[in-house]
């Protein structure tokens, strides 16, 4: 697969991000429980990414037991973001939070990349990298918090 795939496939993946925080958050205040709406989503998550193991191949399943256990902990993060987002989204608005994520991502990402971090490809976190952080966030400043007043 080439490089444009992949980036195409992960701008799918961005674009999906808010449209989940939109509709799980809805989800959650239509039930009248964010908590729940979040359960619904991961089951349904659940049975996707099942689906998808049995076509291309179970047997990694069987893997799992013998990796490190603080890998698991990926779990963890994204059930912190899907409560953190069904909550919050629908008293802060879906682009303040998302713009939030996705500055805390940036952020995130770089020091991953610049430490090597989880056998992630060493980037170093240079200054042109580190300008492009703070103008994204100037940038959620001016249009989310700013906007709002």
């Amino acid at each position: 697969m080439s490089n444009t795939s992949y980036a195409l496939i992960m701008l799918a993946a961005g674009i999906g991000i808010p449209v989940l925080a939109a509709l799980n958050a809805s989800l959650g205040r239509t039930i009248g429980a964010p908590a729940a709406a979040s359960v619904v989503l991961f089951a349904v998550a659940l049975i996707s990414a099942l689906v998808v193991v049995l076509i291309t191949g179970p047997a990694a399943i069987a893997s799992v037991a013998s990796a490190p256990k603080h890998l698991l902990f990926a779990g963890v993060l994204i059930a912190f973001y899907v409560l953190t987002i069904t909550y919050i989204a629908p008293h802060f608005g879906i682009g303040n939070a998302v713009f939030f994520v996705l500055l805390g991502q940036l952020i995130s990402a770089a020091l991953i990349d610049h430490f090597g971090l989880f056998g992630a490809l060493q980037t170093p976190l240079t200054l042109t990298r580190a300008t492009g952080i703070a103008v994204m966030a100037a940038g959620v400043f001016l249009t989310q918090i700013t906007g709002r007043a």
